[in-house]
């Protein structure tokens, strides 16, 4: 389904579908047309009923028009991503093959292909954590480092790039770790990069690094609390911890969960409605 809007609705719109259908996972996102219009979409699998789907929109923008598609199989993530521009945090730019050769010398080129694992640098939490990686690389120098659910590794390299350390790239989702697996190789960060096939903290690669000086994870807010506890127990004290996958509303129940655990926040920032938590132990 799509509804065009105004930038601010649109972005508002797809967040409340977010939220409504996906229970703040799921294919929903505000996009800018070629003619600088913005619409609103969402994918489902099986549509909900359309008065339901008329009603959540009306919460947000009243008489808006909503347009419904069917649309064919197909591999949608690689189309969407394919084609996108280099993407640039400080010291960080994140580039497609066909950009390799427009990196600039003062640069740290991380080579992502459009794939069916999350993080290009693209999206506001992947973006979020790259600042605060480089923030952070101003000041300190983890020696171990956990990147938790890793996706196609980007922060993992981003990471090792950074801080020429030893990372643990951890990931739940088989076909992502293959292309976790492929990025590392093909970014020649495998001396420094290990990606690992668990969907628990408590794998036995994983603690025999622990404690970790700096540990990152972006997810979604149920699995972020799910993981606090382990992500504290596997925190060196004075560590850093940087989390994303939030929406603004959701930022305070993850900052108070870990709080809870002994960790301070540091700064917070948003970015496309998306916020990334900095912590420290």
């Amino acid at each position: 389904m799509r509804v065009r809007a105004d930038e601010r609705d649109a972005k508002r719109i797809a967040d409340h579908l977010l939220q409504r259908f996906f229970e703040g996972a799921g294919a929903a996102g505000a996009f800018e047309a070629p003619d600088g219009s913005w619409f609103a979409e969402a994918h489902f699998l099986e549509l909900p009923g359309k008065n339901e789907i008329a009603a959540a929109v009306a919460e947000v923008m009243r008489d808006a028009k909503i347009e419904y598609e069917t649309l064919a199989a197909k591999d949608w993530i690689a189309a969407s991503l394919a084609g996108l521009k280099i993407v640039r945090a400080g010291r960080f730019a994140i580039h497609g093959s066909h950009d390799r050769d427009r990196i600039r010398p003062n640069e740290t080129g991380i080579e992502i292909e459009a794939a069916l694992a999350f993080g290009t640098g693209h999206h506001g939490t992947t973006l979020g954590c790259l600042r605060a990686l480089e923030r952070l690389a101003r000041t300190q120098k983890p020696k171990r480092i956990l990147d938790v659910g890793t996706g196609t590794a980007v922060l993992a390299i981003a990471a090792a790039r950074a801080f020429q350390a030893p990372v643990i790239a951890t990931e739940i989702d088989r076909a992502s770790v293959i292309v976790a697996k492929e990025n590392v190789r093909a970014n020649r960060a495998g001396g420094h990069v290990a990606t690992l096939h668990t969907g628990s903290l408590s794998a036995p690669l994983v603690a025999q690094y622990a404690p970790y000086d700096l540990i990152l994870a972006n997810i979604l807010l149920p699995v972020l609390k799910q993981l606090a506890r382990p992500i504290q127990s596997l925190a060196a004290s004075g560590a850093t911890v940087i989390l994303s996958g939030l929406l603004p509303s959701q930022a305070l129940a993850a900052l108070a969960r870990y709080r809870a655990l002994g960790m301070r926040l540091i700064r917070s920032e948003t970015i496309e409605n998306w916020t990334t938590l900095t912590l420290r132990k």
